[in-house]
């Protein structure tokens, strides 16, 4: 693989050797490279200036389209103002700012916003809160988490640790936090079906096994996507959601969702907690927090919880022994703000629950085609199964190199896309994303 280096007329001479890509087969990578230039409203350009609709919304980071100008200025403006403080012992004024702005979205009661770096932070920092809460009470025994099968929650250890997604541990198995898994939410019957099935909500009862097996008392809590996202949209049952906190509340675990991907609008609410009608304990979020701008995540957490970790500290003392040099840096705090402005004033959560049936609609229409499997969707976010080819996720690594050279950009997993346009999206681009999308699938 030495000497690699791009083949494109605009990328000539571009040396590809030193950086090792993540998640990404880098000799394929490398050999025919996919490339953007730049970006602006719902369209990524490559090299050679040719428009791709950006059938993901980046990576589900950038609701309101891309080139905002209004975040751009923002991050400026902070940078010749405050590039940085530490927020260890000190800190500046926009974060304040930013965590009450963050309160007043997330559901009621869930008013204490811890501020990280990505998701991966955010999941083991709502781990390590869990565990920390519950030490405060005396109950330092509870250390075991219950995940799902099909689960994302990052890259770091304990987000890997929860994962179940195999690629993503079997390399790094051994020393991860303990974490024990209920099967994932998806039933050959619900095939098709748009948005919540009716059947499939016993599989919370998955959660009563768990405390049957390990006991309630070894438990500090259960972490779920509300819709697993990564995997390729597996949205909830009815009632599913709603009997898992039932069980969790029966036995003093806390219930974590992990709102990375579904959080700032993309179900149609502020945060699928919303959407669905259940608040958790705990909540991280990042992604769309700062439209991409800027990398930065948060963990909302119910004041109960806060108190009881501070209170349980001397005067004086750190109360909670974990953090990052980036926590709340206040160049992704001023983008952050400035993102939140463009959501509340061009109304996007609002018109992401408007475009839902429109997306849906259109995207559902490509069930006709042989090679598909399977379609799933909720609010702005849909999931395309294809029939395998070989081995496990060829065709679909195929399909989204096809797609790009065709005009779209989508996330893969396996043989899976994922489709989750920007909210600035409008009808006749929706339509002109499925008629490149149907071309490419019916050649397969």
């Amino acid at each position: 693989m030495d000497g690699i280096r791009g083949t494109d007329a605009g990328q000539a001479g571009l040396n590809m050797d030193n950086h090792w890509m993540p998640f990404t087969s880098n000799r394929d990578f490398k050999q025919d490279p996919k490339l953007f230039a730049r970006a602006e409203g719902i369209h990524f350009y490559d090299p050679q200036g040719r428009a791709i609709i950006d059938g993901s919304s980046g990576l589900f980071t950038t609701p309101a389209g891309h080139g905002r100008r209004e975040i751009a200025e923002a991050v400026y403006k902070q940078l010749m103002e405050l590039d940085y403080t530490p927020s260890f012992t000190r800190s500046h004024a926009k974060s304040f700012e930013l965590a009450e702005r963050i309160a007043k979205l997330t559901p009621p009661g869930m008013n204490r916003i811890f501020f990280v770096n990505s998701g991966s932070e955010a999941v083991d920092t709502a781990m390590k809160i869990a565990l920390a809460y519950h030490r405060a009470k005396g109950e330092g025994q509870r250390t075991l988490f219950v995940s799902r099968e099909r689960a994302y929650h990052g890259v770091n250890f304990g987000g890997v640790a929860l994962s179940g997604m195999v690629r993503n541990r079997q390399t790094f198995g051994f020393g991860l936090p303990a974490a024990v898994h209920m099967r994932h939410t998806w039933l050959p019957e619900n095939k098709f079906v748009k948005g919540q099935a009716e059947t499939g909500a016993e599989l919370a009862e998955d959660l009563a096994r768990m405390v049957a097996l390990y006991g309630a008392e070894t438990i500090a809590a259960c972490v779920v996507e509300p819709i697993a996202g990564s995997t390729g949209v597996l949205v909830p049952p009815k009632g599913y959601l709603e009997r898992l906190r039932q069980i969790c509340d029966q036995h003093g675990i806390l219930l974590v969702f992990d709102e990375v991907i579904c959080g700032f609008g993309r179900t149609g609410r502020a945060y699928a907690a919303q959407s669905f009608g259940v608040v958790p304990d705990i909540m991280t979020m990042a992604k769309a927090i700062t439209n991409g701008a800027q990398p930065m995540g948060a963990v909302a957490v119910k004041q109960e919880i806060h108190d009881t970790i501070v209170n349980s500290a001397a005067e004086e003392a750190v109360e909670f022994f974990h953090g990052y040099t980036w926590s709340a840096h206040p160049a992704a705090c001023a983008a952050s703000l400035a993102t939140l402005d463009i959501y509340e004033n061009e109304k996007l959560f609002e018109r992401a629950q408007q475009m839902s049936a429109y997306f849906l609609d259109t995207l559902f229409s490509l069930s006709d085609l042989p090679v598909v499997t399977d379609i799933r969707g909720y609010g702005m976010l849909g999931g395309v199964d294809f029939a395998p080819m070989g081995s496990p996720g060829k065709r679909g690594n195929l399909i989204q190199k096809q797609l790009y050279d065709a005009g779209v950009h989508v996330k893969a997993t396996g043989d899976t896309i994922i489709v989750a346009p920007p909210f600035v999206i409008q009808g006749e681009e929706i339509d002109r994303m499925a008629e490149i999308v149907r071309s490419v699938l019916a050649k397969h």
